[in-house]
């Protein structure tokens, strides 16, 4: 059975993944560090909560051990993303764009850019503002992959 995993460290989308989620009776694993208030999401059937240890990528690292070839993982964490797909999973940011095994070598190379870039005391643009057309085209893709999983299950 499909598993959504979201790494719900400021993640917007969290009450509609869980929502789409729940219409499949799919489970659904939060991962987020202690200062995240998960609290609310607590005693849903289907959602389990996994609290880990504040630091760089520690959300990451938890939810990759735990990841099974079809499950769908909600991140907007190239890295996070890169990891998933080779373990044979779909990953969907929360702005609805789908990260694909074809695109996320040159995905992770621009943000090492970036990185080397901002430590040299460079300026990059942070993303704009999420929006509601943001929140709509996440809802159509994680339906869409939702419905891929059931028929690729329909057809085992």
């Amino acid at each position: 059975m499909t598993t959504i995993f979201i790494d719900a460290d400021a993640c917007p989308v969290t009450r509609d993944a869980i929502s789409l989620a729940r219409s499949r009776s799919l489970p659904v694993v939060l991962v987020a560090n202690g200062s995240q208030n998960l609290s609310r999401y607590a005693g849903r059937t289907g959602v389990e909560i996994l609290q880990v240890a504040s630091g760089q990528d520690s959300a990451d690292f938890a939810i990759v051990p735990r990841l099974a070839s079809g499950d769908i993982v909600v991140t907007a964490d190239t890295g996070l993303a890169s990891m998933a797909l080779s373990q044979g999973c779909r990953v969907v940011s929360p702005r609805g764009r789908e990260f694909l095994p074809a695109t996320i070598d040159g995905e992770l190379a621009i943000r090492h850019a970036e990185q080397r870039h901002r430590r040299a005391r460079g300026r990059t643009t942070g993303p704009t503002p999420f929006c509601d057309e943001d929140r709509e085209r996440f809802r159509e893709m994680l339906t869409r992959l939702m419905n891929e999983s059931f028929g690729a299950a329909d057809r085992r």
